[in-house]
């Protein structure tokens, strides 16, 4: 007698899902991280994208000063940009600008960062109070600034005169208007910037410090090495990639750093205090175009910064 299996199935259990095989599927798993990347990848159309695309189109057409399109002109807002005899010492001043504030922001922060890597009492209430610039609005921290430099009621000129330092210099209170005048405007949003920049970049290279084993400085210790020599052979090499996020991310937002300048001194007087990005926004009164291409000059050099990031980051090695 022959035996027979007799299959029984349970009606309350639902059946499997036919399994995919063969191309199908394959395709299907390849496809499978688009699901995940897709709305970034439309985040970064909707934000990026599509801003740069109109950016560059707008830059080749005939606009008005009220918005009207008058057609294609070609490279004629690039011909006249590059023919504006402002457009040298603008560049120039952005130049500076951007060796300065970054320059002095990673010196200061590079000490500051030792000195809250080691324990001191007080630590925790140093850390917090160096996160206020930081986390304060730039344009806050701009206006602030701007009513302590009045020439007559603002509190740096008040205690200047006080202490008689503005006589030191052959100044009076009256004659301290440090925003009307190019040179020490300049001066004083540099301040500002590097101000703004400290607890960033600071925090950065403390992580970075962090992240070093305890073990090496206690080997180095063993093998009679002083503090400067452990300092300047481990600390300092093994510091580099944080540092070269805090340098080269500082260089794009100091770059594109727009509050400060604009809060302050309106880029005035007439532009002579004006960097790359406010001289953008200033030709936007008078030329669209122009501001457009403008901005596309901007864009290239952030993105040549970027490029630059992407290059000692050292990323490709990084990935594999």
């Amino acid at each position: 007698m022959s035996n027979i299996e007799i299959s029984v199935t349970d009606p309350m259990v639902p059946p499997s899902p036919p399994v995919m095989s063969g191309p199908r599927r394959t395709i299907l798993r390849r496809l499978e991280p688009i699901y995940w990347l897709g709305p970034a990848f439309l985040l970064i159309a909707g934000v990026v994208i599509t801003p740069v695309f109109f950016m560059v189109w707008s830059s080749f057409r005939n606009i008005d000063s009220v918005g009207f399109d008058h057609g294609w002109a070609g490279f004629t807002s690039y011909h006249n940009l590059f023919a504006l005899p402002d457009l040298g010492p603008v560049m120039m001043r952005t130049i500076v600008w951007l060796v300065s504030v970054v320059g002095a922001t990673m010196l200061i922060s590079l000490p500051l960062a030792v000195l809250l890597n080691r324990q001191f009492p007080g630590r925790r209430a140093v850390r917090m109070a160096l996160v206020a610039p930081w986390a304060t609005s730039v344009f806050m921290t701009a206006i602030i600034f701007r009513w302590m430099l009045q020439p007559q009621s603002g509190l740096i000129n008040i205690v200047g005169h006080a202490l008689g330092l503005l006589h030191n210099i052959g100044l009076t209170s009256a004659q301290a208007d440090w925003l009307g005048r190019p040179g020490s405007a300049l001066v004083w949003m540099i301040i500002v910037a590097i101000f703004v920049s400290l607890p960033f970049t600071t925090y950065t290279l403390l992580a970075g410090m962090q992240a070093i084993p305890g073990d090496i400085y206690e080997a180095a210790k063993v093998d009679g090495a002083s503090a400067w020599r452990s300092f300047s052979a481990i600390t300092l090499p093994l510091l580099k990639p944080a540092a070269v996020v805090a340098l080269l991310i500082n260089l794009m937002n100091v770059f594109n750093s727009f509050p400060i300048i604009w809060e302050m001194t309106r880029g005035g007087p007439g532009d002579q205090t004006a960097t790359s990005t406010v001289f953008m926004y200033q030709l936007k009164a008078s030329s669209i175009p122009m501001a457009a291409a403008m901005s596309v000059l901007n864009f290239f050099v952030v993105a040549l910064i970027v490029i630059l990031f992407l290059r000692f980051s050292n990323w490709k090695e990084r990935a594999i």
